[in-house]
């Protein structure tokens, strides 16, 4: 008899920033040191899965987060 382990489904927020040489760069902010970079934002993505379920392997147990939001703040320097 084959049994088989019904995996969670997480939802993750994951930032997303363009550095100086074009690439979109995107961490998840509650699995430390989750990040990955891509020349599209496809790609990007497609990377970030994958450094997602990296991360899962690793981190057993993920502490519930809620997203808040990204603000903007100006300041003269």
């Amino acid at each position: 008899m084959l049994v088989t382990m019904q995996k969670k489904t997480y939802n993750f927020t994951v930032v997303i920033e363009q550095d100086e040489d074009g690439y979109y760069v995107g961490s998840v902010p509650v699995l430390k040191g989750c990040h990955t970079q891509g020349k599209t934002m496809d790609e990007l993505l497609s990377n970030m899965k994958e450094a997602v379920e990296l991360c899962l392997e690793v981190e057993k147990e993920v502490q519930e987060q809620h997203f808040i939001g990204i603000q903007q703040i100006q300041v003269r320097a």
